[in-house]
């Protein structure tokens, strides 16, 4: 069999979509050497132009000619043409998008995350919103199977752009494997000197927008013991002015550290480290900074709502994402009961074995193989 993929996330996006897109690569090319796997990308450079190297079976394709000059247009239009030429026989558009004039012989696999463009319409400019409008439909409609990460995201799948049941599976995500990794005291201190990081603190990891709603984590803190501290990791948008003024207006300047440009590398340390991983997002597809703490046995307040609760399991502590009052009494709860916290992190080994990328691309390959040598 050979499986054609989406790659441009995976080579040039150092987040989520670009680390779910590696992860179900090297999984495949990791659980399945039998599988021929091309990769498509409008260019391989940065940190990840070498990611695959290793893998005999995976061949890179990038375009040529006057497609150079328009990578954009090139995934759009002429993906089709190359997967034919490359003879891929099933297709995998890893983030939402599947290009136009694919091959009818060509089976395709599209995976969609969340649809937070019809929920939070406000936060994208409309040009960008009509674009992912359009998208995201294409996708579902001309996909021969549409993976959804998450229970929630197959709800809105079928709520809102009306795919069919039976067209949707439920696949969840897995994270990077640096997070399955022990880290050390060492490594703990190491970070936290390199960050001037406090000792006692809760860790925030995502971008620095209205969803991941770190407004009410400033709160919250407000309301705990004056040696918990707020580490906030994550890029900036306009919201941050926001967060800041919520800083100041509770004179939590000495609180609340911004890390703007942490090493992903850094990232186990910085949870390990941490009395407890909050993160109170309006909504999430998944929630992948869930599992990534889980996955370093740190205990974790999330939002209960949307996907998070299926992340993290009876392996968290939920609150209300509306209420500072609320997530600061379940913080405080697992800073004041070292039972509980003792039980998170026994849960925590259990919930994240749930999502090992093994897992993952078992559940994948069987959708691949079903659609492959179906008639």
């Amino acid at each position: 069999m050979t499986i054609g993929f989406d790659a441009k996330r995976a080579f040039q996006n150092r987040t989520g979509l670009g680390n779910y897109s590696r992860m179900v690569i090297t999984a495949l090319a990791t659980q399945h050497p039998e599988v021929d796997i091309v990769l498509f990308t409008p260019r391989r450079e940065g940190d990840f132009a070498n990611h695959f190297d290793s893998f005999p079976q995976v061949r890179i394709v990038e375009p040529n000619g006057l497609w150079r000059l328009m990578p954009s247009l090139w995934r759009t239009l002429a993906l089709g043409s190359a997967c034919r030429c490359n003879n891929v026989e099933l297709f995998h558009g890893l983030s939402h998008e599947l290009p136009l004039f694919m091959p009818k012989k060509i089976r395709q696999v599209v995976t969609m995350h969340d649809l937070i463009a019809w929920r939070y319409p406000r936060q994208f400019h409309a040009v960008d919103r009509i674009i992912y409008h359009l998208k995201f439909r294409h996708a579902c409609r001309h996909a021969d199977r549409v993976v959804a990460v998450s229970q929630q995201t197959r709800h809105d799948l079928i709520e809102r752009l009306h795919v069919p049941e039976a067209k949707i599976q439920v696949v969840y995500q897995s994270c990077d494997p640096i997070f399955y990794q022990t880290v050390t005291d060492a490594q703990c201190n190491q970070v936290r000197q390199r960050y001037q990081l406090p000792e006692r603190y809760l860790i925030c990891i995502g971008t620095i927008e209205p969803r991941k709603n770190q407004v009410a984590a400033v709160r919250a803190l407000a309301l705990l013991p004056a040696d918990i501290h707020l580490v906030i990791v994550g890029r900036r948008t306009a919201y941050y002015e926001t967060v800041f003024r919520a800083v100041e207006e509770c004179n939590l300047q000495q609180r609340v550290h911004f890390l703007r440009d942490a090493a992903f590398a850094d990232f186990p340390a910085l949870y390990t480290a941490a009395e407890a991983a909050l993160y109170v997002s309006l909504f999430e597809g998944f929630g992948i900074p869930v599992l990534e703490a889980l996955c370093c046995q740190t205990p974790v307040v999330a939002a209960n709502t949307s996907s998070l609760p299926e992340v993290g399991g009876d392996a968290a502590c939920y609150a209300d994402p509306n209420s500072p009052k609320d997530i600061a009494e379940q913080v405080n709860n697992l800073l004041e009961n070292d039972t509980l916290r003792s039980q998170m992190r026994e849960a925590a080994v259990r919930q994240r074995d749930k999502f090992l990328p093994e897992r993952i691309i078992a559940d994948l390959y069987a959708i691949y193989s079903g659609l492959a040598y179906s008639t």
